[in-house]
């Protein structure tokens, strides 16, 4: 690990902070921690988690998916059109959108998993366009969140932050269905560590995504 220093602009004094390499991910340059960088590596996350996990489901059978199950929602099939929907409601806010509750007037809006994956590669894409094209200010943009009767204002990162947070919820309730079917669950509980790079390889390819990419973000 290198050091980057920064200056102190209150006390002119001189600041060592770590600067991360990624050797064993194929790549050398020295990246240092951005304020955004930790918002685009989650959206850059929660689409390759979304990828895996859906992946995975392609494997099961069309009862497995709509089997009744023990969770927040009744199945595997409403629990990822959940998260799907949410995304809609949300990523649509963060573009300056109306979508409001429209966006879970079908609370199953994909039948298939193959639909599913479609629609949610399609909305996780929105998300990353959306984060990449932030820069600090707009973290600290205001959002417009319809709610129907009321509209709920919320700065960017917290929003972004929640939505997160929602994904990663749900999607650990559809990992632990998953452990009643006939489908292995996918690991999902690392983020992009350096040396489980090889691991993620081919779905880092299908998605066109390398982690110089990523971590340059």
């Amino acid at each position: 690990m290198s050091t980057a220093r920064i200056s102190a602009a209150t006390s002119g004094t001189s600041l060592s902070f770590p600067a991360y390499r990624c050797a064993h991910a194929g790549y050398e340059p020295a990246i240092r921690m951005s304020d955004l960088l930790p918002f685009r590596t989650m959206a850059y996350n929660n689409a390759w988690a979304n990828h895996r996990l859906l992946t995975a489901c392609l494997a099961l059978t069309p009862d497995e998916f709509t089997a009744r199950r023990t969770g927040f929602f009744p199945s595997l099939r409403a629990t990822l059109n959940h998260i799907l929907i949410i995304d809609h409601f949300y990523v649509d806010a963060m573009e300056g959108g109306t979508l409001g509750p429209d966006a879970w007037a079908d609370q199953e809006p994909c039948q298939t998993v193959v639909a599913l994956k479609e629609a949610q590669a399609a909305v996780d894409g929105r998300l990353l366009r959306i984060v990449q094209a932030l820069d600090g200010t707009g973290l600290q943009r205001i959002v417009s969140v319809h709610r129907g009767t009321t509209i709920q204002r919320e700065r960017m990162d917290r929003l972004l932050l929640h939505l997160f947070q929602h994904d990663i919820h749900h999607r650990g309730q559809a990992h632990a269905m998953l452990s009643g079917t006939s489908v292995s669950p996918p690991q999902l509980d690392e983020f992009f560590s350096a040396g489980e790079a090889p691991l993620r390889a081919g779905e880092f390819a299908e998605l066109g995504w390398t982690e110089q990419k990523i971590w340059d973000a």
